[in-house]
C-alpha cells in the first residue's frame, strides 16, 4: 500500500520540483519538451515544423484578407473622391500589389454602382417622387400617343 502511494505522489512529486528548477540538469530543452509531449526528438522536430508552416500560411491568408480590404476601402476612396490612405496602398504593396476583390465583395459593389446609376436617372428621380404614380403616368402617355396617331390619320395634309 506504500508502494502504491509512493509511486503515485512520488512520481507528481519529482515533476512539481523539476519544474520548479530543483537540482535536475536541464542539459537538452528540446529532448524533455519532446519527452513531455510523448514523442520521439524526429516527430517532435517535424511537429514544429509543421506548427510554422501552419502559422505562415495563416499570415498569409490574413495578409491578403487585410489587401482585399484595403482595396475595398481604396475602391470606395475613389468613388466618393475621398482623400487615399497611406496604410491601404502599403497593405496592398505588401501583399504583392495587384489583389482582386473576392466575387461576393465585387458582385455587392455592381450592385450598388447600378442602384445609384438608376437613382441617377431621371426616370429614378421621377419614381423616388412620393405623391407621383408611374403607371398612371406611361397610361397617359400611350393615350395621349393613341390619340395623336388617329388624329394624324384623319389630317388631310399629311
Amino acid at each position: 500500500m506504500a508502494f502504491m502511494v509512493k509511486t503515485m505522489v512520488g512520481g507528481q512529486l519529482k515533476n512539481l520540483t523539476g519544474s520548479l528548477g530543483g537540482g535536475e540538469d536541464k542539459g537538452d530543452g528540446d529532448k524533455s519538451a519532446a519527452e513531455a509531449q510523448g514523442m520521439s526528438r524526429e516527430e517532435y522536430e517535424e511537429y514544429q515544423k509543421q506548427l510554422v508552416e501552419e502559422k505562415m500560411e495563416r499570415d498569409a491568408q490574413f495578409m491578403q484578407r487585410k489587401a482585399e480590404r484595403a482595396t475595398l476601402r481604396s475602391h470606395f476612396r475613389d468613388k466618393y473622391r475621398l482623400p487615399k490612405n497611406e496604410t491601404d496602398e502599403s497593405q496592398i504593396q505588401m501583399a504583392g500589389g495587384d489583389v482582386e476583390l473576392p466575387r461576393e465583395l465585387a458582385k455587392m459593389i455592381e450592385e450598388d454602382t447600378e442602384e445609384e446609376e438608376e437613382k441617377a436617372s431621371v426616370l429614378g428621380q421621377l419614381a423616388s417622387l412620393p405623391s407621383l404614380d408611374i403607371s398612371s403616368l406611361k397610361d397617359k402617355a400611350q393615350a395621349t400617343l393613341g390619340d395623336l396617331k388617329q388624329s394624324a390619320e384623319k389630317c388631310y395634309i399629311m
